[in-house]
């Protein structure tokens, strides 16, 4: 298989088809977010779902250890490109290879891969749509034995302009040129649940729910021509500002990212940090109440 053949979303039959092509590498990228109705939450990695079951011969790419900055308070960091390239090498992922990630329940774990391969100059990688879920209601085989992955090298050049600091954030607050996306619910955008160091949103922020990317019923991806008409609507797309997206830790901004890119805007930047890292500085403002928009 070449990238060239490799479309911008796939769905449980097409890789059915593809399964065992030359080339295609297919990653596990479960992780787990047990989030309470309030106070914080404790992430958790999904190695053990994937030893009881996956994809046939897929990996597992643990977002928590191997891909994340070790060094770092705030939990699944992403890794400098040197650590990030060690792992994805390590699992098959370089020149020649085409992949498909996937999680076992929320499939913004998956954009998280996808987005930080995206960082990294990796380009030829898409996500399952409606992960493994999907999977399973098309009648796909499922396996507990553990594949053995060809290591490649991986070769890339890290995009700075994909991902923010929270210094660069703050820096930007002013700036009529960058437009701040914070995907979460609207209560948690109002400042109404405990779930941060403290509540509320980046000033002139608005809000852009992730979780209405998908389909309710089903898990996947609602069409890319509807969502790219609420894109519009929202400022997102085309009207000369850089996006910022950010969530609680910088997993579900990935999502928005992703859809926009499949919507044609592929240079949206993400808050790394997010929430966690903002409100853990008494010093960084947060306000409360609806969106702007």
């Amino acid at each position: 298989m070449t990238s060239a053949q490799l479309p911008p979303l796939v769905d449980a039959a097409w890789l059915q088809d593809h399964l065992g092509d030359p080339g295609l590498v297919v990653i596990d990228s479960t992780t787990h977010l047990p989030i309470p109705e309030d106070g914080p939450y404790t992430p958790e990695s999904g190695a053990l779902a994937y030893a009881a079951e996956h994809i046939p011969g897929a990996l597992f790419a643990d977002l928590l250890t191997d891909f994340a900055d070790p060094s770092d308070p705030q939990p699944w960091t992403a890794a400098d490109h040197q650590r990030f390239a060690a792992a994805a090498g390590a699992l098959g992922i370089g020149d020649g290879a085409t992949v498909v990630i996937y999680s076992q329940h929320d499939v913004f774990w998956a954009t998280r891969l996808w987005w930080q391969l995206r960082l990294e100059g990796f380009d030829d990688a898409v996500v399952l749509d409606g992960g493994l879920p999907a999977w399973k209601n098309a009648g796909g085989e499922l396996t507990d034995a553990v594949s053995t992955p060809t290591p490649r090298a991986f070769v890339g050049d890290r995009r700075p302009g994909l991902i923010r600091s929270t210094a660069q954030v703050a820096a930007a607050l002013d700036d009529p040129g960058v437009l701040l996306v914070n995907v979460l619910d609207e209560p948690t955008y109002r400042g109404e649940v405990n779930t941060y160091a403290r509540n509320g949103h980046i000033p002139g922020s608005i809000n852009f729910p992730v979780a209405g990317l998908l389909d309710p019923e089903t898990g996947t991806l609602r069409p890319v021509e509807e969502l790219r008409v609420e894109f519009e609507r929202a400022g997102l797309l085309d009207d000369g500002r850089t996006v910022v997206t950010y969530c609680g830790g910088g997993i579900a901004a990935t999502g928005v990212a992703w859809a926009l890119a499949l919507a044609g805007r592929d240079d949206v930047g993400v808050y790394d940090g997010s929430l966690t890292a903002w409100t853990a500085d008494p010093e960084l403002p947060l306000v409360t109440g609806s969106s702007p928009r």
